[in-house]
């Protein structure tokens, strides 16, 4: 916990405790392996239905987006260059790392996480590959039948809000591109980017609380894959114990966006779900403030 909590590296933690580097490495590979194996079942199990629109609930108080299920982003890991791997983990931004692509409700708690792809990968490449989108294409995530959200009982499905990298979706929206966006467009961006700020804040939070993020991860990927496994399911556990709501605060975090690359292109039904989303937001489920936010 040390290691993880200080940033201590291991060279600092093998003067201090008299072991040797690939003994200590050994160590917090095992005890990470662990804390993932024990805990992960309790505080990041799979979700059930009910769960499902628990969690919308509470993402609707807070965020005011109905139906929303999860924020997902990914970010940039540093690592030190692993032995031998070329330019495979070698970013955009001009760094070594491993991507960590996660989703998160609005309690700062992660709901899913996937960390090893290579760092020269990019947000829409991770997503297509990862199981959380294959789950979700099959429909074998457990995600509940849409449910109406206005006053003409028009359902629209459960969904995950992500930026323009993930592509549109039908359980996942993404903001409008454009210089010329609509007043009615603009203002979804604007209560999609209010959603989308829990993920960008559970990984502050996750960055504030472990230093060990604040450097390069030097140890192998394996270790550093079960390093950041530990820290994610330790925050759930964490929150679950000092309790879940925190001032909305934006905290500073190291991790680094995903390049966009080539995004999934959207389908008709897609494109519906979100201008329907977008007509709500100006109608039925107009705020009082969002007008001035868009201006």
């Amino acid at each position: 916990f040390r290691y993880l909590a200080s940033g201590n590296s291991l060279a600092s933690l093998h003067y201090e405790y008299r072991l040797g580097k690939s003994t200590i490495a050994k160590i917090v590979r095992q005890v990470c392996t662990a804390l993932w194996r024990v805990l992960q079942p309790i505080y990041m199990p799979p979700i059930s239905e009910d769960r499902w629109r628990e969690i919308s609930d509470v993402f609707f108080k807070y965020a005011n987006f109905p139906n929303c299920i999860g924020a997902v982003d990914g970010k940039h890991i540093r690592i030190v260059q692993p032995s031998n791997s070329g330019s495979l983990y070698h970013n955009y931004k001009h760094f070594f790392s491993i991507i960590l692509l996660a989703v998160c409700d609005a309690n700062y708690c992660f709901l899913y996480v996937d960390v090893g792809a290579y760092g020269k990968s990019n947000d829409s490449s991770i997503f297509k590959e990862s199981l959380f989108y294959k789950r979700v294409s099959e429909g074998t995530f457990n995600i509940p039948a849409p449910k109406p959200i206005n006053l003409d009982n028009t359902s629209l499905p459960y969904v995950f809000v992500g930026d323009d990298a993930f592509g549109l979706s039908k359980n996942v929206m993404c903001p409008y591109v454009g210089n010329q966006l609509s007043h009615e467009k603009k203002n979804f961006n604007y209560r999609l980017s209010r959603a989308r700020r829990y993920i960008e804040c559970t990984f502050g939070i996750m960055a504030n609380k472990w230093q060990i993020f604040h450097r390069p991860l030097n140890v192998n990927i394996d270790v550093s894959e079960s390093i950041v496994l530990a820290c994610c399911v330790l925050q759930n556990f964490l929150r679950s114990r000092d309790g879940l709501r925190t001032e909305d605060t934006y905290y500073q975090t190291p991790f680094q966006n995903i390049g966009t690359g080539q995004v999934l292109t959207p389908s008709n039904y897609a494109r519906n779900v979100r201008d329907k989303f977008a007509q709500h937001f100006v109608e039925d489920g107009r705020l009082p403030w969002q007008d001035r936010m868009v201006k």
